[in-house]
């Protein structure tokens, strides 16, 4: 009879331990699979953040380079303009030389030039600069001038060929006319090229 007893008592104390077993192995299972969750998640977060820096570095790079490669097509595009532009200058500069050397065509520019001076600045008093070697078709067509602009304007006017000063050597031609007060507006005519240049 104790036999019994102790064996109920024993069978009892290990079907005790095996469910307190089974207790503790299911609360370790749930507790590596919430822990497995949370690493799994923490892990996915940190790749989808790792992938999104890389994608907006991958964007930034892509504009940098967008921006790099605008601005080395705007440099061409300005290069291509500044070369197109000294062509077309040098090309002026060659034919107006050709016109300055021929003195009826040069003269009949010089007599239009000097007129429209002097319908621009439309001062009583004006003062006609010129090349050194130029004196006798600016005088000519500043004698032309006069009475056209009278009939024009209906005003007198006094008109001075510059004597004491000369525009430089190395341009192509063409003439100077200012009313003689250089805090008040000039009107230069250089190279032909410049061509109305207030100051």
């Amino acid at each position: 009879d104790m036999q019994k007893q102790i064996k109920h008592m024993m069978a009892f104390i290990e079907q005790e331990a095996n469910e307190k077993a089974e207790e503790i192995d299911a609360k370790a299972e749930e507790e590596f699979n919430i822990e497995k969750g949370w690493l799994v998640q923490t892990q996915r977060l940190k790749i989808m953040e790792y992938y999104e820096k890389k994608e907006k570095q991958i964007e930034q790079q892509k504009k940098i380079q967008m921006s790099n490669l605008m601005n080395q097509v705007r440099l061409k595009v300005l290069r291509a303009r500044d070369d197109l532009i000294t062509d077309l200058l040098n090309e002026a500069k060659q034919r107006l030389s050709k016109v300055v050397k021929d003195t009826t065509r040069y003269q009949a520019l010089l007599d239009g030039l000097v007129l429209q001076g002097l319908y621009q600045l439309l001062e009583p008093r004006m003062i006609v600069g010129r090349r050194k070697q130029d004196f006798p078709l600016v005088k000519a067509a500043v004698q032309k001038a006069i009475p056209m602009y009278k009939i024009a304007t209906k005003n007198n006017v006094d008109v001075q060929i510059d004597q004491e000063s000369y525009l430089p050597e190395d341009i192509v031609g063409g003439v100077e006319i200012h009313n003689g007060d250089s805090h008040f507006k000039k009107l230069y005519y250089f190279g032909f090229l410049d061509f109305c240049i207030w100051i």
